[in-house]
């Protein structure tokens, strides 16, 4: 068989048009966080919080069993990055922004972290043709299910190119 007789499909997200309201798409695998993940998020981002850094002055606070905490900004990146190869691959224009953002409950280094995303609205743009925003609420739960991050963004999305086939 030669190259240009096999059919190619070439990884992407979705156009505008396949977004559908009220699904829930599960991204998968999962991630489960290092400490070194952990530390190097940290110190990347400048965050000093010894909640993160420091496991003597963690081991003396109260509430968390002596643990450091995964930076919450790791499990937001990550929720949202888990999102991407499904959803917006290519085919996103614009991150428009978050309107919500909540931490629920923490993580842990050895935590694996799993997100799924649902699609809560959805219209054309009035003042970008071909184009249309994209409501989503991104969840991430632990190995347990327990939701350790929610978080509602706006994107802009790319409609399907004329002559593209569904």
């Amino acid at each position: 068989m030669t190259d240009s007789a096999i059919r190619t499909i070439e990884q992407r997200g979705l156009w505008f048009e396949e977004y559908e309201e009220g699904v829930r798409y599960l991204h998968r695998p999962g991630r489960t966080v290092t400490e070194t993940d952990d530390v190097v998020f940290t110190t990347l981002t400048m965050n000093t919080q010894p909640l993160h850094l420091d496991a003597h002055w963690s081991s003396t606070q109260p509430g968390f069993d002596g643990q450091r905490l995964v930076n919450s900004m790791w499990t937001l990146s990550t929720v949202v990055g888990l999102s991407v190869s499904q959803l917006t691959l290519g085919t996103i224009v614009a991150n428009l922004g978050f309107t919500e953002v909540a931490f629920p409950a923490p993580m842990f280094h050895g935590d694996t972290l799993y997100a799924e995303t649902i699609c809560t609205g959805k219209r054309l743009s009035k003042s970008r043709p071909g184009q249309g925003i994209v409501e989503l609420e991104h969840i991430g739960r632990n190995q347990h299910g327990t939701i350790v991050c929610r978080a509602v963004r706006s994107t802009m999305v790319a409609c399907r190119p004329e002559g593209e086939q569904a």
